[in-house]
């Protein structure tokens, strides 16, 4: 196994929906984890995924009173993938880190995790053995989920394991070299490979303010892992459009026989069953087809993933240098603040 360098530096990202509540906190809490940690120099990259709230304020204010803290804000909401990737974009640490704001992923899991990393770990990600403070709902639909996906996926991804972290900067410039935009961030991290731990933990109720994952949100999320990941959806569609032909064949065979035989039978009626549930399985499989072709259309597009408003609190890039997370990179850099 490769020699980490010591000291290390180390970044971490936090992406950030309305967390003017715990934002302080979550800070607090990183830097108070992190600082007793031997040969370590750490930066804090908050990405504020178009908050409505005073967490970009918020963010300001921790950024002018700690040099480590950076902030990369959005032209508006994105969703937390395209927030993941952005402040792994503007990472400049030996390794990376990302953990949500809400403080469910514990901060002073990162030592362990950043132990596994330098012990030769490229990618140490947390395993939930507990969800504390969540819904018997929402803890059945996540599992389902993790069940599922884990199930039909063409990777292997981790069971009970979400977007928290430590990735080498191998595994982070590999992860940026994905270039699709309906992303399942714990899906492609766990596609690029590379030698991974896993570091259980225990999941904390939310310190602050209520869940960003909506119903819809979580099916959206659902639907780009299984159609992301999987072949399976298609494969279901053609086995149920040949099963559908063998239920007409045999409708058809049963018409026949009741007709040879003059027995009292309804061919009608078996008829417009058949033709019922030939137009179901082809209006199911024309839908799926069209979830593919959306995404096919927002690809060939090439817009960007997220557009950066305004950055804060980087270090201004020597002439000729490119600054992190540029346009090449698909973002667009706002002004760099100190």
């Amino acid at each position: 196994m490769s020699e980490r360098p010591s000291p290390a530096r180390l970044s971490v990202v936090v992406p950030c929906l309305n967390e003017e509540e715990v934002i302080e906190a979550t800070h607090r809490r990183i830097a108070e984890a992190l600082e007793p940690v031997p040969d370590l120099d750490f930066e804090i990259l908050y990405v504020d995924d178009g908050s409505t709230d005073g967490t970009l304020a918020k963010l300001r204010e921790i950024s002018r009173n700690d040099p480590r803290a950076r902030v990369i804000s959005f032209s508006r909401n994105f969703g937390q993938e395209a927030a993941f990737t952005a402040g792994l974009r503007h990472a400049s640490g030996d390794a990376a880190a990302v953990i949500d704001a809400d403080l469910q992923d514990p901060p002073e899991v990162l030592p362990e995790m950043l132990s596994r990393w330098r012990e030769g770990a490229e990618i140490a990600y947390g395993v939930r053995t507990e969800r504390a403070g969540e819904t018997a709902f929402k803890k059945g639909t996540s599992r389902l989920f993790h069940r599922c996906i884990a199930r039909i996926s063409e990777v292997p991804i981790p069971l009970d394991a979400g977007d928290f972290r430590i990735m080498d900067r191998a595994a982070v410039d590999a992860f940026l070299a994905l270039p699709e935009r309906d992303r399942l961030a714990r899906g492609l991290v766990t596609w690029i490979g590379f030698r991974r731990t896993a570091v259980p933990y225990r999941r904390e109720p939310r310190a602050a303010g209520e869940t960003k994952y909506s119903i819809g949100k979580m099916l959206a999320l659902a639907l780009d892992g299984i159609l992301s990941f999987s072949r399976a959806p298609v494969r279901v569609a053609s086995w149920l459009g040949l099963a559908a032909v063998a239920a007409a064949l045999a409708g058809f065979g049963w018409v026949a026989a009741g007709w040879l035989f003059a027995a009292e039978y309804s061919g009608p009626s078996v008829l417009f069953l058949t033709v019922v549930w030939l137009g179901g399985i082809q209006l199911a499989a024309i839908g799926l087809l069209g979830e593919y072709l959306v995404r096919i259309y927002g690809e060939v597009k090439r817009r960007p993933l997220y557009l950066v408003r305004e950055t804060l609190g980087f270090p201004s890039p020597a002439a000729g240098e490119r600054a992190p997370g540029d346009r090449e990179h698909g973002a667009r850099r706002g002004a760099t603040r100190g």
